[in-house]
């Protein structure tokens, strides 16, 4: 490869440039000219396959942050959704990094389930010439904690494979020690691969954390708005807080909408916002007046009473504080239902009890606030589905919330996103929030593909933001919900925009299912299986199928409905139609946003 002469050689003497003119050509094309000996070097020769499994984004933010450091380190890198990859092709790669997080009870995220399915396989090939990291993401208050990743780590080994490093367990604040692993890591792959990095100095746009880190990667402030984050959050104004549901109404649905103004966020219908809150004031001297503590003591800089109304969680119980709890009170009610060593019994206990419940039922052997503070978590923002389309809705994002209210004749109590956005923020008062991304969950890149959206309650939020979206787009694809509730006098939510978006031709089709306005209750999973043939008609036309809602039981029930609909359509076996459904996941035609 030809090499470009001296600068001097290149600027005529009497080239009519000032001196600082010149000056800066010269270093634009030494420039090229570093830029073409990098070249000359060659591809890199070490590619790393980062695969990612997500619900909510945050894995495939890590990993797209992996293949960024991998690349100023001077390795090849490409991220891959799990499901994306076979066993055979997997054992085709050199260097596999996974980020997973865990879905449920320990369960695979949506796009990691077929992966794992075939993984298991008594034909799966071995892999004794790949090497491997995972990084795992969770939260510590379920009882499996990150089990997606420890499951794959321990695959992996099973089947030959050699581990570069040590897996790492990520808590809900996962930012720095996914940093620190990230690091590790491709640190020690550039140095066995002998790469030179592709740029000096960390990478252009890389967070404090991944910075500090050994800057893993392009960092989220190289998205537009992302710079702010659960640490650094953008006040929005709360500019609309209006009810939906019926007075009546045994719920209560409001509807938000925040003002982006400068903030630079760029979303997308699909996204979440997550909203940074504040325990409810009431609570926190419920809970100063119960151990006695005075709220103006100092912690750390700071009144009691503000830390812990701003930075812990003294609505859900941490299983620091139980533990601690039973050893301290081994007579309680709480302890009692502890040794039987049911969890789902312990599970149906806790629900509803905060943390001033349980010091109540330890009694007198209930810690004292400083013994209390070091089993308290930190207070972790809440994330909605956004329920706005930026094309309808410029400047503004929206939110469909249910309010969480209950109680009994002794004590109330309430959630504390919901209650805070509903009763504590007052007009124009300003709410910490950041965007998370969900590339995942969106409309149809191709505007004239069918789609059927499922989504009761509050799950119908993001399918608002994807009617606007097409109309806004001028999208010519069909489109079919399925909504419902409980009653459609006090619950059927946002019924005048969906009349409105059905005259309009943009909703082609509204099933809706009011499970108590008759003597047997109907669910949406009744509607679709009473219109099987219409909704496979659109399967087989190419549809995309979306879920929204309550993971436990209506997600599960409306994909067991989907089976029976491609059943029935297909005149076949249920293992067929699992692999019908297989294949509309790995095409990304049916994805879900549960929660």
């Amino acid at each position: 490869m030809s090499t470009l002469p001296p600068t001097g050689q290149l600027i005529p003497v009497d080239a009519p440039f000032s001196a600082a003119q010149e000056s800066w050509l010269a270093g634009f094309i030494a420039g090229i000219a570093a830029a073409g000996k990098r070249a000359a070097g060659g591809a890199p020769t070490t590619t790393v396959d980062v695969l990612f499994g997500t619900q909510t984004g945050n894995a495939e933010f890590l990993a797209d942050e992996l293949v960024a450091g991998a690349k100023t380190r001077g390795l090849g890198g490409r991220a891959t959704p799990l499901d994306a990859v076979t066993p055979e092709q997997l054992a085709g790669m050199s260097h596999v990094l996974v980020v997973t997080s865990t879905y449920g009870e320990g369960e695979m995220p949506d796009n990691a389930g077929l992966f794992w399915d075939a993984l298991q396989a008594s034909t799966v090939p071995r892999l004794e010439g790949l090497q491997y990291a995972v990084l795992g993401l969770g939260d510590t208050s379920y009882d499996e904690f990150c089990q997606a990743g420890k499951l794959l780590d321990t695959r992996f080994e099973q089947l030959g494979a050699t581990r570069i490093h040590d897996r790492v367990d990520c808590d809900v604040d996962f930012e720095d020690p996914a940093a620190l692993w990230s690091a590790a890591v491709l640190d020690r792959l550039a140095a066995a691969a002998g790469a030179q990095p592709a740029a000096s100095g960390p990478a252009a746009g890389a967070t404090p954390s991944s910075a500090a880190a050994g800057g893993t990667g392009v960092g989220r402030a190289s998205r537009p708005g992302s710079q702010w984050t659960k640490r650094t959050p953008y006040r929005a104004p709360l500019v609309v807080n209006r009810l939906l549901s019926a007075p009546r109404s045994a719920k209560e649905i409001r509807h938000f909408e925040f003002d982006l103004g400068d903030s630079g966020i760029e979303y997308a219908a699909g996204d979440a916002l997550a909203v940074v809150p504040h325990n409810d004031p009431a609570l926190v001297d419920q809970l100063l007046a119960h151990l006695g503590a005075d709220g103006s003591a100092d912690v750390d800089g700071r009144p009691l009473t503000e830390v812990l109304r701003t930075d812990r969680e003294i609505r859900t119980p941490s299983k620091d504080l139980v533990a601690d709890l039973v050893q301290r009170a081994p007579a309680s009610e709480l302890a009692a239902v502890v040794s039987h060593g049911d969890k789902h019994e312990l599970d149906r206990w806790l629900w509803g009890r905060d943390v001033l419940d349980l010091l109540r039922d330890a009694g007198s052997a209930a810690p004292t606030m400083e013994e209390l503070l070091p089993t308290l978590r930190g207070l972790q923002a809440r994330q909605y589905s956004i329920s706005s389309s930026p094309l309808a809705h410029p400047g503004r994002v929206h939110l469909t919330v249910a309010s969480v209210r209950y109680g009994d004749a002794h004590r109330t109590h309430a959630g504390v996103a919901s209650t805070y956005l509903a009763d504590r923020v007052q007009a124009d008062g300003e709410v910490g929030v950041y965007l998370q991304p969900n590339a995942a969950f969106g409309v149809p890149a191709d505007g004239d593909a069918p789609m059927v959206m499922i989504g009761p309650g509050t799950g119908i939020a993001p399918f608002r933001g994807f009617l606007h979206e097409r109309a806004a787009a001028g999208a010519t694809g069909r489109n079919w919900l399925f909504f419902g509730d409980q009653h459609r006098d006090t619950d059927f939510v946002y019924e005048d925009e969906l009349t409105e978006l059905q005259e309009r031709g943009v909703l082609d089709r509204l099933d809706l299912a009011f499970s108590r306005d008759q003597a047997e209750k109907v669910y949406v999973q009744t509607r679709m299986r009473e219109q099987a043939a219409e909704l496979y008609r659109w399967l087989e036309d190419g549809a995309h199928v979306y879920v929204c809602g309550d993971a436990s039981r209506m997600a599960k029930d409306v994909e067991q409905a989907l089976v029976e609909v491609i059943r029935t359509g297909r005149c076949r076996d249920e293992d067929d139609a699992h692999a019908y459904l297989a294949d509309l996941r790995r095409a990304k035609r049916y994805v879900r946003d549960v929660y």
